[in-house]
């Protein structure tokens, strides 16, 4: 058992979230809450958890779209705008279920869409993904999913199949603990984010990375940051910042490499021993296939950044243990295979994948989990069933989707069709913050017979749901809070009351199963409670095989805290394949490293060709849109997840999302730091305040995603968004046909002063509600 906070410690009990381990208790009335006394570098996050409790955005009772509950399913261009009718949960259940029913026997599961992103809970078994994925598959037979994510949907696609499982080379590979005591350089493409970092999939105990790479500065190691954004690194790595223009990195890797061959400074014995179609490479780079060599001059011409600054780096990474890192957000945009790729060839050509501290490490800071040990005994998981529905969309596609049914797309060198929908089930995520071109998305959710969603708080995607479930937020509730990259597993002890009447997951689909006739198929005749003590059995068995204490669930969850043990630091398949890569292949096509790739060739997609390539954007600055847009991650909650709480809210200004340009943009413009902003395209357009600031690239504009969408007038096709989310302003198309990955990092924009009186935020402000 692992010291900490157990369930009598005066009052509080422990607690655990995507933000980091924690302990909570109601005290007169309010939520009082403290950070795991263990981790070396808090959360502010866990600081949105009190405001939010009983906030006003709250849903407190089902509700049903009044043009729903009047004509009855069937699309509709009111969703969004309409009214709410308030009814009971037999009533909900009743609807709900014949909706539902209505839906199977006429048009088969495959006219289902479950919408789910899955970072509903920290908790194993209160996972909205699994909950509604199993209910699906067991009430219904099936459903059309979707694959992939927003934030990895052309890596997850590629890496597999030029490198390693996508797992492997994040969570296997290069570690925190390997760069503090290994590394001599990381030149990191897009950077470390300590926002980004500071978040999990699940629970997380310890945040390292700071101490890590103050560590690694400590012992000598260099940083070298290429991104728009200073922020990208923490001060602790005392980062060279090299401020590329947006979207040219693959460029830039292509000089360096350039650079290291002409030179003679390329390991040539391990691109013989390790890569495949190195040579088909090696004659685009200089030049043969197109006349033009990829040479520093070059890639300065399209990074803006000096020739001579990518020859001294290429220089000064050659013989060093150097690693390559390559963000999320360089793939978040279109053509985003080719920076993942060509950044595994960059580390290729210096010889050091597979050495500790040194190679390949894609989206290492990206998330949590990524470079840590792995537990040595499994965890808690709900069986999702098995889904009867073979058919499915990338994730980012759903727009796509609702509005072209029957139409064809590329994915991974398969031509597919769009399944016809009527009805979307979503619970667990808010595409109004995910998906680009909100407008657009409005269109599409507006085609469906029925869009039902469960949700806490009355996000975008609430009002736009015709039956809309009120669930409970994770204080309010029991479960197992675990990681497999951490090594502290959590008994969730319920620290809050449900918000009026809002009810598990596990309980409202319990009922609408029964409703259809599968309830025991469903819960297996388990409560919710004995449904924990049977998921904690699989990591007891684990503990006993290894001859370790295993208590019973009853003590574990009276304690409150128990530490795993984890496996060794071992530098996972890549070190093994290093070390013989003839008794260790790659699960590669070839076995080995595919600089070029004769699969991906043979698609014949010419947005996505067998090597890394540059490919010149759709979007760039122009006279309309002159600065480029960074859309990036929230660094005051994770995604959208609670913006209404007091650590996001306090970070805006006059209410309203924060951007950040650069002082020669803004007095362009006439814009003064703390000025209210207009940022707008052809797309639509958001308000804005202006942090004016040196740490932004001179042409850019950095505005985070997850301000809950506002639109000023609901009934107009592209309304102002006066609370500053960017997704209005994003392009809603595929990273390419290979992988159809989110593209919504970036875009363009022109940036004006707003004049005039400032229009409310009501995002947090519940729909109209009558009684009928």
């Amino acid at each position: 058992m692992a010291d900490g906070i157990a369930s009598n410690d005066a009052g509080f009990k422990p607690h655990t979230s995507h933000w980091g381990v924690f302990s909570a208790r109601m005290k007169d009335g309010a939520l009082d809450i403290r950070p795991h006394p263990g981790d070396p570098d808090p959360n502010g996050i866990i600081g949105n958890f009190p405001g939010a409790l009983r906030h006003r955005a709250r849903i407190a009772e089902p509700m049903v779209r009044k043009g729903w509950l009047e004509n009855g399913p069937g699309p509709d261009e009111r969703r969004g705008r309409d009214e709410f009718v308030a009814v009971s949960w037999d009533k909900v259940i009743e609807l709900l279920g014949g909706e539902l029913a209505r839906v199977k026997d006429q048009f088969g599961p495959g006219a289902v869409f479950g919408g789910s992103y899955g970072w509903a809970s920290a908790g194993r078994f209160h996972h909205a993904q699994s909950q509604i994925h199993r209910f699906l598959n067991v009430a219904l037979g099936g459903y059309v999913r979707s694959v992939n994510s927003y934030s990895s949907g052309a890596s997850s696609v590629l890496l597999p199949q030029i490198l390693a499982g996508y797992e492997e080379i994040t969570k296997r590979n290069v570690s925190w603990d390997q760069i503090a005591e290994h590394t001599d350089i990381v030149l990191a493409f897009g950077g470390m984010a300590l926002k980004n970092s500071m978040v999990a999939g699940g629970s997380i105990s310890q945040h390292v990375e700071r101490g890590a790479m103050d560590r690694a500065r400590a012992r000598g190691c260099d940083f070298v940051l290429v991104s728009p954004l200073k922020a990208d690194l923490p001060d602790e790595a005392g980062a060279e910042w090299i401020a590329g223009m947006p979207g040219t990195d693959t460029a830039m890797m292509m000089g360096i490499v350039h650079t290291l061959v002409v030179e003679g400074l390329a390991d040539r014995a391990f691109l013989d021993r390790y890569t495949e179609g190195w040579p088909v490479f090696e004659r685009y780079l200089m030049g043969e296939t197109d006349g033009q060599p990829k040479d520093a001059a070059w890639a300065s011409g399209i990074t803006g950044i000096a020739a001579d600054e990518i020859v001294a780096l290429a220089r000064r990474l050659a013989g060093k243990r150097a690693v390559i890192v390559v963000s999320h957000s360089l793939q978040r945009a279109e053509h985003g295979e080719q920076p993942v790729w060509m950044g595994m060839v960059l580390a290729a050509a210096l010889g050091q994948i597979g050495l500790p501290g040194g190679g390949y490490a894609y989206a290492l800071g990206a998330i949590g989990y990524y470079g840590r040990r792995f537990n040595a005994v499994p965890g808690p998981t709900l069986s999702q069933g098995r889904n009867g529905v073979a058919d499915f969309i990338p994730v980012a596609r759903i727009s796509d989707m609702l509005l072209k049914p029957g139409t064809t797309y590329r994915y991974n060198g398969q031509t597919r069709t769009y399944p016809q929908i009527k009805l979307v089930y979503w619970a667990g995520g808010n595409p109004f913050h995910h998906h680009q071109d909100l407008n657009r998305l409005r269109k599409a959710f507006a085609r469906l017979d029925t869009l039902v969603v469960h949700e806490l708080g009355w996000t975008a995607t609430a009002r736009h749901a015709d039956i809309v479930l009120p669930c409970t937020m994770t204080l309010e509730r029991e479960d197992i809070g675990f990681s497999s990259n951490d090594p502290l597993m959590v008994a969730m002890h319920q620290v809050a009351e449900p918000y009026g009447k809002a009810r598990d997951d596990y309980a409202i689909f319990a009922d609408l199963a029964e409703r259809l006739g599968a309830r025991e198929a469903f819960t297996e005749g388990r409560t919710a409670r004995e449904w924990l003590a049977h998921l904690y059995e699989t990591t007891r068995a684990g503990l006993a095989k290894q001859g370790l204490p295993a208590p019973s669930f009853e003590e574990f969850w009276t304690q409150g805290l128990m530490e795993l043990p984890q496996l060794p630091d071992d530098g996972g398949e890549m070190r093994r394949f290093r070390d013989d890569p003839v008794a260790h292949p790659l699960s590669t096509p070839s076995g080995k490293i595919e600089i070029f790739s004769a699969k991906i060739d043979g698609h014949g997609d010419a947005d996505c060709p067998g090597h890394p390539v540059w490919l010149d954007k759709t979007e760039v600055p122009r006279p309309a849109a002159p600065l480029f847009l960074v859309a990036n991650q929230p660094a005051t909650r994770l995604h959208s997840q609670l913006d209404f709480g007091g650590h996001s809210s306090d970070a805006k200004h006059r209410g309203r999302e924060v951007a950040r340009m650069h002082p020669e943009d803004a007095k362009a413009r006439g814009i003064g730091d703390g000025d209210i902003a207009r940022l707008f395209n052809e797309r639509g357009a958001c308000l804005a305040a202006v942090r004016v600031t040196a740490t932004v690239r001179k042409g850019v504009i950095q505005l985070p995603t997850g301000a809950w969408f506002d639109p000023a007038d609901p009934s107009e096709e592209t309304s102002l968004c006066v609370h500053g989310n960017p997704n209005v302003l994003t392009r809603d198309v595929g990273t390419s046909s290979f992988a159809q990955g989110c593209a919504g990092q970036l875009t363009v924009v022109e940036v004006e002063r707003f004049e005039g009186n400032l229009p409310p935020i009501q995002a947090f402000d519940p729909p109209v509600s009558v009684a009928v």
